[in-house]
């Protein structure tokens, strides 16, 4: 897991990333903020690639507090869990 500054034109934040033990492949972690009634709730995914940066979407430089990442055994795939 690093860190890895992505820079292009400013539409890229920096950009935390995970590189998968089974498949070797980059993950970024990404939020979308969803509304349910009156409240804004995160959510949490990685992407293969970096997404450009909307009123919802953007990339996070780090971890959310009380998260850990963890991998999927059967597919391999970073997964964010409370921890």
């Amino acid at each position: 897991m690093t860190l890895l500054p992505f820079v292009l034109g400013g539409l890229f934040p920096m950009a935390y990333s995970h590189v998968s033990a089974k498949s070797g492949k980059t993950f970024y972690l990404h939020v979308r903020n969803t509304v349910r009634g009156e409240k804004t709730i995160p959510f949490y995914f990685f992407a293969g690639e970096i997404k450009p940066t909307t009123p919802d979407t953007q990339a996070l430089d780090a971890v959310p507090a009380g998260y850990v990442v963890t991998e999927s055994e059967k597919t391999g795939l970073p997964l964010l869990k409370r921890g």
